[in-house]
């Protein structure tokens, strides 16, 4: 029992971290993103919007409302993951969380939960703004929130395997730019994929971000492109998959014992 609560005070204490490192950086954690998100609704939604028309019957302002949201959620949580363990890496006090007795299992998901935290906080804010533009008022809540909830550790995982690897500050910000900047904007957040060419609706089905904005999108708006089980399937394989793989490249002292 004694070890358990070490464990949790741990945990409480990694997890505390992350979220005061969000909330006292919030000019960097918080406002860029919302800025940004506010002009996409200024630029997609008022300006090109109104040019396009409905879409699955709303309009396109409330169509692309959710894969904003989404967005938002991803890149934030995998940055914020990706920064903070780079940064105890580079600043060599991640040296003193693996000589302690605390699991690595918990250092993985201390790490992940504030990366959940910082994706959830941005993707309220974001979706605040949202309500001055469009209406949303979700139709599967529940959905909703898991959706979210599951996207979110799907990508602080992936960040923090990104972290791992990087040895250089130049490192962490190549994945972002190259492959899930493409990803998330091929994923569904403007458009729906029933637009496309059948040959580029087969492609567009080996893009994972596709599943967790249509998900998503189901629970708001109650429409999606995809089957929403097989979303659920790919989430959490992704999570399975991401864990495993971090936990072990931890275990292995990968990126932080070399």
């Amino acid at each position: 029992m004694t070890r358990i609560k070490q464990n949790l005070v741990a945990l409480n204490t990694l997890v505390l971290k992350e979220y005061h490192r969000i909330v006292r950086i919030w000019v960097q954690t918080l406002v860029p993103p919302a800025i940004t998100m506010s002009l996409y609704f200024v630029i997609f939604g008022n300006l090109i919007g109104s040019r396009i028309g409905q879409m699955d019957g709303f309009g396109y302002m409330q169509y692309i409302a959710p894969g904003l949201i989404m967005m938002s959620v991803i890149t934030n949580s995998y940055g914020n993951v990706v920064s903070s363990f780079f940064g105890a890496k580079f600043a060599r006090h991640i040296e003193e969380m693996l000589v302690s007795p605390m699991p690595e299992s918990l250092i993985l998901i201390g790490h992940v939960a504030g990366g959940v935290v910082r994706g959830l906080l941005v993707g309220l804010l974001v979706t605040l703004i949202a309500l001055f533009f469009t209406d949303l008022t979700p139709v599967h809540p529940w959905i909703t929130i898991s959706v979210v909830l599951l996207t979110a550790v799907v990508f602080a995982l992936a960040g923090f395997i990104n972290a791992v690897f990087a040895r250089k500050f130049d490192d962490i910000s190549i994945i972002p730019t190259f492959v899930l900047t493409p990803l998330t904007y091929l994923g569904g957040v403007f458009y729906s994929i029933s637009l496309l060419p059948e040959f580029w609706q087969k492609v567009s089905m080996a893009n994972p971000i596709l599943y967790m904005v249509n998900a998503f999108r189901f629970g708001i708006l109650g429409v999606s492109d995809i089957p929403l089980g097989r979303a659920y399937l790919i989430i959490f394989a992704f999570i399975i998959g991401l864990y495993t793989l971090a936990l072990t490249l931890l275990k292995r002292g990968t990126g932080t014992r070399e």
